[in-house]
């Protein structure tokens, strides 16, 4: 059992990185992190004394003052440093660096000197030092305005406010689970190495990433349509956006019933892309789910009887409850990274429809229990 511990867990990367840590227990223990432990020299000491691997991801990315960032961040390396040198710790350090290394700004100056002491510490102590160079990083639940631009265009059009391109340049992009899968094989390796290059997946201008999310405002978020998804970079970046809609206020959506004498017709999805539907029945009082998928897009139709859908996305407490009824039939489409459950709160058997986006593969399910 490796024992792992990030700094910055709290922070974007560290939060995908700890939650898929979780998803493999019987081979990582995840050692928590508070970011107050930096101003605790004990608490700091205590953390790294624990760990057998620290990725170190807390940082500064943004601030008024450039030189505030530079300082924060060389301060937290150095202390990092301090604790590891008390401790005797021989940890695998992975340090996240950036492509900002080689620009005149102090925030690069700061990834690269950092690396570069965090190197001296691994060659005088004998521990494994692994210094990753990453591209633009974007994925669910970044912070607008401070991780990156497709959080921030994501953001403002999920909240009808209109994005501005200040410069329209060329984008290398990685995803942020494909970055935790670039770390984990640098875990699962364990060994060091003072530069490594994480190769961006994608590459975009802004403008071409802009149309793209107002493609998905239009056609999904006003519309209920399932865009088309060309590839793996542009599914990963409609999940990206699904996740900063207003959740808890958007659904249940309400389908248009089209009723004459033959009875009810009911349009469920409008698909511009593949997958599976299927259709259950429960019997009243029984829950279905509770599991969660990292990267299929699912839709829950109920079309008969009445139902409770909850969402909690993982990591968190809050509990987000939808009541549908068959007699108004609705939709609650369920994010990605929020684990979610159907039941049955009424006297007869419902009946839903499901939509997802792609086969089911009992060899790669991406289906995750946990109750919400």
């Amino acid at each position: 059992m490796i024992k792992i511990g990030i700094t910055g867990q709290a922070g974007f990367v560290g939060t995908h990185l700890y939650n898929t840590l979780g998803l493999f227990s019987d081979e990582f223990q995840r050692i928590d992190f508070r970011k107050e432990y930096f101003a605790d020299s004990t608490k700091l000491n205590e953390f790294v004394a624990q760990c057998d691997v620290i990725v170190h991801l807390a940082a500064m990315n943004r601030h008024n003052d450039p030189q505030v960032i530079y300082d924060t961040n060389i301060d937290l390396v150095q202390k990092l440093i301090k604790s590891l040198q008390i401790t005797n710790s021989k940890a695998h350090v992975l340090f996240s660096s950036s492509t900002q290394e080689e620009r005149d700004n102090l925030y690069g100056k700061s990834k690269k000197e950092g690396r570069e002491l965090m190197i001296d510490w691994a060659k005088t102590a004998g521990g494994e030092f692994t210094g990753m160079i990453i591209p633009n990083v974007f994925g669910p639940f970044g912070h607008p305005n401070y991780n990156s631009v497709i959080a921030t265009f994501s953001h403002k059009l999920a909240h009808n406010e209109t994005p501005t391109i200040d410069v329209d340049g060329d984008m290398k992009l990685i995803y942020v689970g494909e970055l935790v899968n670039a770390i984990l094989s640098e875990i699962r390796n364990g060994k060091g190495k003072s530069e490594i290059v994480v190769e961006h997946t994608s590459e975009s201008k802004v403008s071409q990433l802009l149309l793209l999310l107002e493609s998905y405002k239009t056609q999904y978020q006003d519309s209920g349509i399932i865009p088309a998804i060309n590839n793996t970079f542009e599914l990963n970046l409609f999940n990206t956006f699904r996740c900063y809609m207003d959740i808890a206020n958007h659904f249940p959506v309400k389908f248009a019933k089209n009723t004459d004498p033959r009875g009810t017709f009911v349009e469920i999805i409008r698909l511009n892309v593949g997958g599976q539907v299927s259709f259950s029945t429960t019997v009243p009082g029984i829950t279905r789910g509770n599991h969660y998928h990292t990267r299929k897009i699912e839709r829950f139709a109920v079309i008969k009887g009445k139902a409770l859908i909850q969402l909690r996305q993982i990591g968190t407490d809050k509990v987000l409850n939808f009541e549908l009824d068959g007699n108004e039939p609705a939709y609650v489409d369920m994010p990605i990274w929020y684990t979610h459950n159907i039941k049955n709160i009424g006297d007869e058997e419902l009946y839903t429809n499901f939509w997802i986006n792609e086969f089911y593969d009992p060899n790669d399910p991406d289906t995750y229990f946990e109750n919400v």
